[in-house]
């Protein structure tokens, strides 16, 4: 098969093409999923009978959409309803609030909150590296350097706390 230099560049243009459109496609399914599980979950909540699990997964949609505030807020009523439930529950429920705190700037309520997930469950790498990088944002590099350490000693593959790691080991030098 003998392709002209036309034909291979509408070939090209094709494939392209059907690629942006697959990941288009993709992007409009998420979000559009993400809307559908919001206006369920608001609607579920206007009766006011909102499980710890329930407002988690309200949190979390609204987290991925960037309603840090609307997310603090159902996280914070999460977690007074899920005194009950077990410490890994508990511990991310802290870790999301601690995150969604984060992310509006508010590193001394995110340290707080982090430092309660690691309190009911020690051994858990992502708060780890939330805390770590808390700590970076407030200027406190020597801890943050040995969160990071605790993150790789429990999880040596772990591609974020390496490389925060390296950056504050080449700023300290």
């Amino acid at each position: 098969m003998d392709f002209s230099l036309p034909q291979a560049y509408l070939i090209g243009l094709l494939i392209l093409l059907g690629s942006a459109a697959v990941l288009v496609a993709r992007q409009l399914l998420r979000v559009r999923r993400d809307e559908a599980a919001l206006a369920r979950l608001e609607a579920e909540g206007k009766d006011g009978n909102q499980t710890a699990a329930d407002l988690y997964e309200l949190a979390s949609v609204q987290l991925r959409k960037r309603l840090y505030g609307q997310a603090a807020d159902n996280l914070k009523r999460a977690l007074k309803a899920a005194a009950n439930e077990p410490l890994e529950a508990q511990a991310l429920i802290e870790n999301a609030l601690g995150f969604s705190l984060a992310a509006q700037s508010n590193y001394n309520a995110a340290i707080k909150h982090y430092r309660s997930a690691l309190k009911a469950k020690a051994d858990y790498p992502v708060a780890l590296n939330n805390l770590a990088f808390a700590l970076e944002k407030q200027q406190k590099a020597e801890e943050a350097m040995a969160t990071y350490q605790k993150v790789l000693e429990l999880d040596s593959a772990n591609r974020t706390a390496q490389k925060r790691l390296k950056r504050l080991e080449r700023t300290a030098a």
